[in-house]
Order: C-alpha cells, then structure tokens, then sequence
C-alpha cells in the first residue's frame, strides 16, 4: 500500500510539471476559427454524413465483439421485463402508469385502481397506445406526460414528443371516451408549459412567435387561453425578461386554499413568485433563491443561502414553515423542520392531507421523518425505515378530492446497490409496512460488498464515495476493471441504487463500480453544492480525480483498468478530468455531454446554466471557465485515455454539437476516439428499449474492451 501512495505522489508531480511547461492558451479556440462549427447544424447534410460515418465506425468495431450480442440480449431483456415495477401516478380514483415492453416499446398509457394494483396481476386499462398511435399518424411519438383537472379528471391536456426531444406537442385528451377531443385545445410543438384554470381556460407557455422565448429557449410570457378562441388573440397575463430561463405558473384547486402563483425564474436557482389576488398580481416577499411552496393555510420555505429575519438567523438547507396568511401580511415567525448538519441535508420532502414526510440524506443514505401540527405545536417523529440506501415517500393525498380515502397513505420505495427496488404501503403516523412491488433479483449478489470510503480533495476536504465489488475482487485483492461514475453539479444527489445492467454486465463479470459524491452535488445540501458552482468549479473535478487517486492508492485498481463515466454534466466532468489527468484513466464514456464552454450558453438550453458554470462572455468568467473548458484545452502529442462519445440528434437540452465536435478535434489530433449518436432519444440518449438496449451494449463493449484487455486498445482502430 505505501508503494502505491508514493506512485499517486510521483504521477501527480510528473503531471504538474508536464502541464506547466505545455499548456495551451484556451483562447485559442474561438468562434473565428473553429473547425468544427459545421458540426452544430444539427441536421446539415454535412454534419450527418460525418455523424454517420463515424456511427457506422464504431458499431463495426465494437459489434465485432464475440459479447456484444449476448449483452444487447440481455440488457434488452432486463429493460422489457415484465416483473418490473409498474410505477404509479393518481389522478382521482384511478392509478395511471406507462408501460413499455418488447411488444409495446413507445409504451401503453394505462390506468388500475389502487385494489387492483395490490395484485399480483392488477387488471389494467389501456387509455392511450403510443405504439398504434405513432403508426395511424406516421409519428415517432414518445410520452412527454399528461397534465389532468381535477376533481372529475375528465379531461388531461397530453404531452407527446417526436423522437424523445424535450419540445413536444400538447393535445386535449378525454379520459372517459378515450380519445383526442375534436377541435380541442391544441399546441404546436414547442418547450410548452400549460396550466389547467377550469374546463374552458388555461393557462398557457410556449412559442407565440418573436420575442416570447427567452435565451434560454424556454416561454416567457403567459397567456389566458379561452375555449373555442384563437391562441393569437388570448391576452398576456404574465411575462419575463429575455435573460430569464423561463416563466411558470401554477393553480392550487384545494377547497378553501385556492390559489394561483406565477413564477419568473431568474436563472436555475433564483425566482420571484406573485400571488393572484382579485385579478392583480402581488409580489411575495422572500429571498430569490429560497423555494416557496403553499400548503393548505401553511407556507413552506426551503432555503439555498442563510437568512437573517425577525431577529434569527436560519441556516441555509432549512425548511421553515409558517401561518400563510400571517406570511403573507408580513409576519416572520418560523418553525424549523429542518435544519442541516455536516452529515444530514433535506432531499425532499411529500406532503399528506395533515402531515409532512422528509426525505433526509445521512451520510448519503436515507432516512425518513414526519412532522405534524397537533393543538398549534409541531411534533416530529422519526420512521422506521429500510436503511442504508435510496429511500423516498410519495404521498397519494388528492387534496381537491372531498373524503378522500388515500389523505394518509404513503408509497415508500427503498432500493440499495445489492437490494432491488420495492414499495411498501404506508400511513403517516405507522411503522407497518404492507408490500406493494418489487423488482426482480437481476443479478446474483451472493459474496457482493458495498463500502462507503473518503478521499481527501486538493483543499483537504473528505469526498465519500461507494464502492461496489464481487468476491472475486477480495478473493485475489488484485487490480480490477473498474468504472468510476459521477456527476457533481446542479444540487443533484448521487444516491444508492439497484442496477441490473451493471450487476449483470459488470460486477458479475468482475468489474468493481464506484459512486462519486463529489462537491456540485446536493448529498449535503446547498453548502455542497455551491462549493463548486461559478469560479470554484474547479472543485468538482478536483474531488473526483481524489477519489480516482485513493481508489489506485489503495489498491482496488491501477490506471491501466480505470474507467470513468458521466452524462450531460458528468460528461463535462469526465472529460474535464480526462484533459488534467489523462495518466490516471484507460477509459472515458461521456454521454450527452458539455464540452464547448465557450460556446455552451449559445447552444440550445445553455443559457439556462450559467448560475451554475458562468458567463462565457464575460472575461473574468471566462479566465476561470477557459481553464477546465475540454474542447479548449485539449492538447496534440499527449497520450490521452480511449474515448466514447455517445450523443442523440434529437437532444435539444445539450446540444449534440458539443460531442461532435470535441470527437473531430480529438481525431485531428490523433487520440483514440469513438463516436456514436442515436438519431433519436432527446437528452435521455434512446427513445424506446431497443435503442437503450443498442447504446449500452455498445457502451460495455467499449468498457470490456479497453479495461479488461489494455493492450487491445482503439487506438489503432481511429
């Protein structure tokens, strides 16, 4: 063990000593003088000819591989398996679902009642078929979700997307006839958002033309929409600024508590709320960067900044309640629900008709709370729950329903790395647990381990991450193939979690997988996250090439079997990391990624980002960003880590421009590169279970074949 610590020392000065003396200028790239900027026209016949060219590269190479087959069979097989968990959402008396399999792979919007979905077998009503839909209408449609008015839920306002994109288009659905209404309320495809008001008015978001999108590609403005009236002549009731990501609005039916609040969202993290009150809008005083919820006469406040009010000051990762109508009428006098610690941070929390249930991260396992009202005092109690792993509550409270039967009921849903996911049924104020579904044991995880561990980042800070491994890796103690997957930004939690895929096509086949919870993450609440937002960013990436060193320093692995893998964000991450430290890693799998800083805000949905990385445009972000910024930073004549990058035509939230081109300049350079972007999919990369099935078995055959055999590189296939 002293042996390899003193490596990760002489690795990490090698690299020092390399980087300084040939760093490039990141300015170098700009859009004057980007090569590549051909391959952002999306669907230009010169930038799909190349997407097909380096596509039909990649599968001949990793198709050749003796495993590929059975893996896309197997993976394929686990995605439609009929034992999976058929997850539920209410609407009135009934439980809706959407179910894709084999023979239904856009998926049967169906619906059951709670007794039925208690069986083993529930009878299930098919409401809308996506696959026979998308035939008659020679669509490729894929379910983007259904908003529906209660009490009566007569009717939804459906939401159906081409390709898996995030633009969709909105049609009015009748759930007793079980059809389109004719001549209903209908939007063209767009990033919609629409809001039900009653039967003959809605609220509606979307593209009315010039000037009514923000930057960011999301609706500024809200119109009033009447039945049977032309959307052109509805009148604008609310509207934002162009440099805001987007508005929003929301109408809380719940008798005796209505309520319509409408939202300008500054950036991600910031928004400024106004109450509809005898047809003006008043603003609601609170800090922009706390999220303001009502309940019933209750509102909630959870913060992201600490805040000095009524002569207290409330820590920032808190969730206060207090007297609606007191709040309102400017009174300050909070109770805590929460309050975090160096270990705990809220990750959610679901509300039934009397009682709030808090989702809590301990030490990045959960943990559940309630908290009641009784005779003016709030009492918490502690739930007894499965533990340590991924743990959630969803309340089935319909609070526009009179009576309601389910005002208590709770799903709770557990699952850990070695325990497939499975709901209980539950009360407030009970510990008794009736089983509900489970997902089937995929993989065998006899003699499996987890261990939660800590690397310590550049600036000292303790980093935990999980580590998951076979018998096999404690049997020999030997370096295994090993895959490190993180993400590290946007407050998004990187939790427990049951995988067949990666039990049945890594671990057994003995393979280690590793969690990063690293800093931009929410694992302990707003604290950690905006540790390494804006111009610290640095520290996300400086956490996970730490765990990367303690996982070689203690043996579980060498460079020569380490991969990483991150998405979206966590693409950035691993290819960020990829640039620093190319010595530490063999392998880099970067799915729908960010890699163009310089560019990114300009892209799609970029603009919507910049609270979390900065503005390219202005210098002194810019100094900062241009330093970890991939595309800018990528340097000819180092040996760099053999890459996958896998993308979909159809995302419109990360710009497939990003991967295409940070693949062309890294082939002009003569680094091992393979390329592979699904023509549909949207941000998720796959539109239905095939394709999915298709992309991760690509995905592990070029895992297996750079980790298990380093001297059967890409290399001298580019």
């Amino acid at each position: 063990m002293p042996l390899l610590r003193q490596f990760v020392v002489q690795v990490r000065a090698a690299f020092l000593a390399f980087s300084t003396s040939t760093a490039m200028s990141a300015t170098e790239i700009n859009d004057s003088v980007d090569a590549y900027l051909w391959l952002e026209e999306v669907h230009g016949e010169r930038a799909m000819a190349w997407v097909r060219e380096r596509n039909a590269h990649s599968e001949k190479l990793l198709e050749a591989r003796p495993d590929f087959a059975a893996t896309q069979s197997a993976v394929r097989a686990i995605l439609d398996s009929r034992e999976q968990i058929p997850y539920i959402h209410r609407h009135g008396a009934f439980f809706y679902n959407l179910w894709r399999d084999q023979q239904q792979p856009r998926g049967l919007w169906r619906r059951t009642s709670l007794a039925q979905y208690r069986q083993a077998e529930p009878a299930w009503e098919t409401v809308i078929d996506l696959d026979a839909l998308g035939k008659a209408e020679g669509e490729n449609w894929v379910w983007a979700g259904a908003r529906c008015l209660g009490p009566a839920y007569t009717r939804c306002l459906v939401s159906l997307s081409r390709g898996g994109a995030d633009a969709h288009v909105v049609r009015e659905f009748d759930l007793i006839d079980k059809r389109f209404v004719p001549s209903g309320f209908s939007l063209p495809e767009a990033k919609s958002d629409v809001e039900w008001i009653d039967h003959d008015h809605l609220y509606v978001g979307s593209d009315f033309g010039p000037g009514s999108m923000t930057n960011s590609g999301y609706p500024r403005q809200i119109k009033r929409w009447a039945r049977g009236s032309a959307l052109a002549d509805a009148p604008m009731v609310f509207e934002a600024q162009k440099s805001d990501v987007a508005v929003g609005v929301s109408v809380d039916k719940t008798p005796g508590f209505e309520r319509t609040t409408f939202e300008r969202a500054i950036d991600i993290y910031r928004n400024q709320i106004s109450l509809l009150v005898d047809g003006k809008l008043l603003p609601i005083d609170k800090p922009d960067d706390a999220q303001l919820r009502f309940w019933r006469d209750k509102v909630l406040i959870e913060l992201r900044s600490d805040w000095a009010v009524g002569g207290k000051l409330w820590t920032r990762g808190s969730l206060l309640v207090a007297d609606a109508k007191r709040y309102l009428a400017g009174e300050r006098n909070f109770q805590a629900l929460f309050t975090p610690t160096a270990s705990r941070s809220l990750a959610s929390y679901t509300a039934t008709q009397t009682t709030l249930v808090l989702d809590i991260l301990d030490q990045v396992a959960g943990r559940l709370e309630e908290w009641k009202q009784l005779d003016g005092v709030w009492q918490q109690r502690a739930v007894v729950a499965p533990h340590p792993g991924r743990l959630g509550a969803t309340a089935l409270h319909d609070p526009l329903l009179a009576g309601d039967e389910h005002a208590e009921t709770l799903i709770i849903d557990y699952a850990d790395f070695l325990t497939p996911d499975s709901l209980l049924l539950a009360r407030t104020g009970s510990d008794v647990f009736t089983p509900l579904k489970s997902r089937p044991t995929f993989f065998d995880s006899q003699g499996m381990r987890v261990e939660q561990s800590f690397a310590r980042s550049k600036d000292g800070t303790q980093v935990p991450y999980f580590v998951v491994a076979g018998p096999n890796r404690r049997a020999t103690g030997k370096p295994a193939p090993t895959l490190l997957y993180g993400y590290g930004g946007f407050e998004v939690s990187q939790t427990p979690f049951y995988s067949g895929v990666i039990g049945s096509q890594w671990l057994v086949r003995g393979g280690v997988f590793v969690l990063a919870n690293i800093r931009g993450g929410g694992e302990f609440g707003p604290a950690w996250h905006q540790a390494a937002v804006g111009h610290n960013k640095q520290k996300s990436y400086d956490d996970f090439i730490a765990i990367a060193e303690d996982l070689i320093a203690r043996g579980v692995t060498v460079p020569a079997h380490l991969g990483i893998e991150g998405g979206s964000n966590g693409g950035l991450l691993v290819a960020a990391v990829m640039v620093q430290r190319p010595d530490l890693f063999k392998a880099v799998l970067c799915q729908v990624p960010l890699l163009d800083m310089r560019r990114y805000h300009k892209l799609l949905a970029g603009a919507s980002w910049m609270a979390e990385y900065g503005d390219p445009d202005k210098p002194g972000d810019w100094a900062v960003i241009s330093r970890y910024s991939p595309y800018q930073n990528l340097r000819s004549g180092t040996k760099m880590p053999s890459v996958l990058f896998t993308t979909s035509t159809r995302d419109d939230r990360v710009h497939p421009g990003h991967a295409r081109k940070m693949a062309a300049r890294m082939l002009e350079q003569g680094h091992p590169v393979l390329y592979w972007e699904n023509i549909e999919g949207g941000h998720g990369g796959a539109a239905d279970n095939a394709q999915r099935a298709r992309m991760v078995a690509l995905e592990y055959a070029f895992l297996w074949r750079e980790l298990a055999a380093p001297s059967s590189s890409i290399a001298s296939h580019v």
